[in-house]
């Protein structure tokens, strides 16, 4: 199953995104409902590192990413609607595939750092 997990700061704000597995629809390779998740997702990172011009902090592994954009951005306009777009979408293949993609959201978790008001932004990797 693939598991995404967007994630909102302690002002509701969305603030990152994890996604994990595959969605074992097809055979790895020709899972259109995977490939579909795997679109959505690139074309966010894409779109906040390219046309918003953010420094997205990014992993990513075979079958898993993880995206994450700093504090000082999360009320533009443009990062809402990329990000936003992003989930509905998302939860919207979730619900048409519920067995093969789970869409949840969840706080961040606090850190330490957090909790002092300090920011733990990290650097940015380019998108793929």
């Amino acid at each position: 199953m693939l598991e995404i997990r967007f994630r909102r700061d302690s002002r509701q704000r969305l603030s990152s995104v994890f996604a994990d597995g595959h969605a074992g629809w097809a055979e790895e390779g020709e899972d259109i409902v995977c490939a579909a998740a795997s679109a959505i997702l690139q074309a966010a990172w894409m779109g906040l590192s390219e046309h918003a011009k953010v420094a997205v902090s990014a992993e990513r592994d075979k079958g898993r990413l993880s995206l994450s954009w700093p504090e000082a951005v999360r009320d533009r306009d443009d990062v809402v609607a990329i990000v936003a777009t992003a989930e509905l979408a998302l939860t919207q293949i979730a619900r048409q595939y519920e067995t093969h993609v789970r869409v949840r959201s969840e706080p961040e978790p606090e850190t330490r750092a957090s909790k002092a008001g300090i920011s733990t932004d990290k650097g940015e990797q380019s998108p793929p």
